[in-house]
């Protein structure tokens, strides 16, 4: 290896890429004075994120988290209720379920694609149990057909926690969950298998729109479902609550969570880019696989059969070969201008929640968040930039 890099981050973790209309769209919603929450910018792109994800309604929030709150009262969730949560997960996932007083039973991922483990479902549930939170983690959606006969059996609500995972697709064998009246998709790898995009995997779903998203609108979130009530529910609540009818009129509390017009307008020309940046970022987790799958000392992510990974983040695992520690691997990849970003903590870990679970019942999460690295996966990266990030990281997990 060369000598320390002492400058700013040489190669950052993610980094948003405008190409686009971005700035066309920005200024035009500017100059039109049209600023804040109303604008003809919030229509067409929640109209455009609707028919992108096959579902009837999709509808612009302020962020991710507070998508994720909208989505609980919507449905709702309430005090005494119980929502099954994975505990490998960002803990905005969790602190929804607790803003409406409900609590977050937490499940151990699986150890492949690091998502809930659908077999331990039905243990957590309970007479109280409400709904069931899935997280497409990093980008690599749910094993959804055993999920699905789960909710069914047990009459609970399926939420989608996709705030990493725009465009990504399942495969499924259940053709009646499919509507003859959607696009048929291009990219349908298996015939005998119907291709659902993530976002109407379940009864309502969630997405960000914060920087380092695959599209972006610096802070933002969406809301997509096809149910009319849930629908109506989230318009009311996120806009204080007042009535359509009767202006200044508040029937119950809401909630100021809207989107800008300002917001929309990026999100907009981002989404209308969005096949370039997922395959960008196909294209570069196959160049970082190639240099990386040889390692003994690192396991690099997998896609399952029946999925299509979106790779928002390219993570990585050290194996138990490698004698460095995850935090000191981190720290000697900064000194060369790389950024990487460690796994989230499991929430079993976390004070606000390790109290309320038993802690020993997570061993997949507990090792992988330990092992965990997340390299630079921005849609800006090219072919020898990750060709160097990789050479670099080579060499610091042979060090004994």
């Amino acid at each position: 290896m060369q000598g320390i890099y002492g400058g700013k981050m040489k190669y950052s973790v993610a980094k948003p890429v405008f190409h686009g209309n971005e700035r066309k769209y920005l200024l035009d919603a500017f100059d039109s004075t049209w600023i804040s929450s109303i604008g003809k910018y919030i229509d067409k792109f929640e109209n455009e994120f609707a028919k992108y994800c096959d579902t009837k309604y999709a509808l612009t929030c302020s962020n991710g988290t507070t998508a994720l709150h909208l989505a609980m009262l919507a449905i709702g969730i309430n005090s005494g209720d119980e929502v099954i949560v994975p505990t490998f997960t960002y803990i905005a996932t969790a602190n929804a379920v607790s803003y409406c007083g409900a609590k977050p039973i937490f499940v151990d991922c699986r150890h492949d694609t690091w998502n809930i483990d659908e077999n331990l479902i039905e243990k957590a549930i309970t007479k109280r149990t409400k709904a069931i939170i899935v997280v497409h983690i990093y980008g690599h959606p749910c094993e959804m057909e055993i999920i699905w006969r789960i909710a069914k059996k047990h009459n609970l609500i399926i939420i989608e926690d996709a705030a990493e995972a725009h465009g990504a697709i399942y495969y499924s064998e259940n053709k009646s969950r499919y509507n003859a009246k959607r696009r048929i998709l291009s990219s349908n790898i298996n015939k005998n298998k119907v291709p659902i995009k993530v976002g109407s995997l379940g009864n309502i779903a969630i997405f960000s729109l914060f920087g380092n998203k695959i599209i972006t609108s610096g802070e933002g979130g969406i809301i997509t479902t096809n149910d009319d009530k849930i629908a109506e529910k989230i318009k009311l609540l996120k806009d204080q609550g007042m009535s359509k009818e009767r202006r200044y009129w508040f029937p119950i509390i809401g909630y100021n969570y809207r989107m800008t017009n300002l917001q929309a307008a990026i999100a907009l020309a981002q989404l209308e880019n969005i096949d370039w940046h997922l395959n960008r970022r196909r294209t570069n987790a196959e160049i970082y696989n190639n240099y990386l799958k040889h390692s003994e000392f690192i396991n690099c992510p997998i896609e399952v059969n029946n999925v299509k990974h979106v790779y928002w983040m390219y993570s990585i695992i050290l194996t138990d070969n490698c004698r460095l520690e995850r935090d000191n691997i981190i720290n000697k990849l900064k000194k060369y201008g790389i950024e990487t970003r460690p796994f989230f903590y499991p929430m079993n870990q976390l004070p606000p929640y390790y109290k309320n679970n038993n802690s020993n019942n997570y061993p997949i999460a507990d090792k992988i968040s330990s092992r965990g690295i997340n390299l630079p996966s921005g849609n800006n990266l090219e072919k020898s930039d990750i060709e160097e990030i990789c050479k670099i990281l080579l060499q610091i997990v042979k060090i004994k």
